[in-house]
């Protein structure tokens, strides 16, 4: 990767930071070369600080450092996208993002960051029990596959009752239910949503190419 610092009259680049698991932007800071390698060696972002003159690994101060997952020049190399896992809030301000106002209702979402968002709560639940012991997830996990499963089963009935009378109110909070078992069931088991929609790509790039082969 290589990026075309000497295009800028400072010799720094643009990086936008995006969350790896719900695609939610998370800060945008500058990066010369110096910064982009020491977040090559260490895998943590780190900008260059145009008002402090210096290097600055985000979460160096606070603990919530962002780990590199992927970078992603553009098609000009002088700009920087980089996918990152946060590990805690972004903005010294306590959010989420930094394009968040605090006590405000964050931007709009996509519902697949939401769902994403969700998975991540569910598996520091499973990890972190201790956390909050009197949480319902938590409580699944302390009781076993067998009640977790009886659990994926119930509200799958209940999803399909629902949507063969028709009922879309009922149909909206049963699929609600079932998908956030499911979330819990596949945590427990070891997986993660990456791994369902890793299926389904495969499924349709077979479906794809059969198709094309067929045109």
């Amino acid at each position: 990767m290589n990026m075309d610092f000497a295009k800028m009259p400072d010799g720094l680049v643009p990086v936008i930071v995006q969350d790896a698991q719900t695609g939610q932007v998370l800060m945008l800071g500058y990066q010369n070369e110096e910064a982009l390698n020491k977040t090559k060696q260490e895998g943590r972002v780190t900008f260059f600080s145009r008002s402090k003159q210096r290097l600055w690994t985000k979460g160096e101060t606070s603990g919530n450092y962002l780990t590199v997952v992927s970078m992603h020049p553009d098609c000009d190399q002088d700009a920087l996208l980089i996918l990152a896992t946060p590990d805690g809030p972004t903005c010294h301000r306590g959010t989420t993002s930094c394009f968040e106002q605090p006590k405000q209702s964050a931007y709009p979402a996509p519902a697949v960051s939401f769902v994403a968002e969700l998975e991540r709560l569910v598996q520091r639940r499973y990890h972190f029990p201790d956390e909050e012991p009197k949480s319902y997830t938590a409580s699944l996990f302390r009781k076993g596959m067998p009640k977790m499963a009886q659990k994926v089963g119930e509200e799958a009935v209940e999803t399909v009752i629902d949507a063969v009378a028709g009922n879309r109110e009922g149909l909206k909070g049963e699929a609600a239910d079932l998908l956030y078992h499911l979330l819990v069931l596949l945590t427990a088991s070891g997986l993660s949503l990456e791994d369902i929609v890793e299926v389904l790509r495969q499924r349709h790039s077979t479906i794809s190419q059969g198709v094309r082969r067929e045109e």
